[in-house]
C-alpha cells in the first residue's frame, strides 16, 4: 500500500494495492505496521463502526476531548463518498483548514486521522457505507461538533441541498466552539500523541 501524508499534520492517505482475477479482488486494506512506520505507533483498535448515508448526507464535522480523543482509520466500503478532514487543533499551523479525499468502492482507499482533528463527510451515492477503525470507544461527555456549513470553514460540500442531521445544525460555528473552549490544543495534542508507546497505549493515561 502508498501512505501520502496530507497538508494537515497528522492525517494520511492510505492507496492499497488491489490484486484482481477472474475469480474477483484481494487487497490488504489495513496494516498496522506500516501505519505505524509513518504514524509512529500502532493504532490502538477500540471500536470499529459502519456508516450508511443516502446520497446528499453530509455527517460532521465531529470531533473529541483530547486526551483521550479518537483517532480514526476510514474507508468507503460501498458507493462513494467526499471524505473531510478538519484541523480544529488551536495554535496548529493549519488552523481551520480542510482537506478532502475521495473514498470509493472502486480505489478503495482510506485515510487515517489522528487525535483532535476533525472528520466529516458528504455521501456522492445512495448507500455509501464506510467503515471506521477507532482508537477509543465513543464518549458522549466527550464528543462535539463544528457546524458543517460555517462560513468560516468553507468547506466544499459536493451537493446542492446537504442533509444534516438535528445535532450537526445545531452545531457551534469554528468561531463559538473556541469561545466555548470546546476545541483542542494544538500542543496538547502533539504531546498525546507523542506519549502513545510502541503498543499503541498511552502510558500518559493509563489507558
Amino acid at each position: 500500500m502508498k501512505i501520502r501524508e496530507l497538508s494537515i499534520v497528522g492525517a494520511w492517505e492510505i492507496t492499497p494495492q488491489q490484486h484482481g482475477d477472474p475469480r474477483g479482488m484481494f487487497m490488504e486494506w489495513y496494516r498496522f505496521d506500516k501505519l505505524a512506520e509513518v504514524v509512529g505507533h500502532p493504532l490502538r483498535l477500540a471500536q470499529a463502526n459502519l456508516s450508511v448515508s443516502a446520497r446528499g448526507v453530509v455527517r460532521g464535522v465531529h470531533f473529541a476531548d483530547v486526551p483521550l480523543g479518537q483517532a480514526k482509520y476510514v474507508t468507503c466500503v460501498r458507493g462513494a463518498v467526499l471524505d473531510v478532514i478538519v484541523d480544529l487543533r488551536v495554535g496548529s499551523p493549519t488552523f481551520g483548514r480542510w482537506e478532502g479525499v475521495r473514498l470509493d468502492d472502486t480505489d478503495r482507499r482510506a485515510v487515517y486521522l489522528s487525535e483532535g482533528l476533525g472528520h466529516g463527510f458528504c455521501a456522492l451515492t445512495d448507500d455509501a457505507t464506510l467503515s471506521y477503525l477507532c482508537s477509543a470507544t465513543y464518549n458522549p461527555t466527550g464528543e462535539h461538533a463544528v457546524h458543517p456549513l460555517d462560513e468560516e470553514l468553507g468547506i466544499e460540500w459536493p451537493a446542492d441541498v446537504p442533509k444534516l442531521s438535528a445535532r450537526d445544525d445545531a452545531a457551534p460555528t469554528l468561531a463559538q466552539a473556541r469561545e466555548r473552549g470546546l476545541l483542542p490544543e494544538y500542543d496538547s495534542c502533539r504531546r498525546f500523541v507523542a506519549s502513545l508507546g510502541p503498543d499503541g497505549m498511552s502510558h500518559s493515561t493509563g489507558m
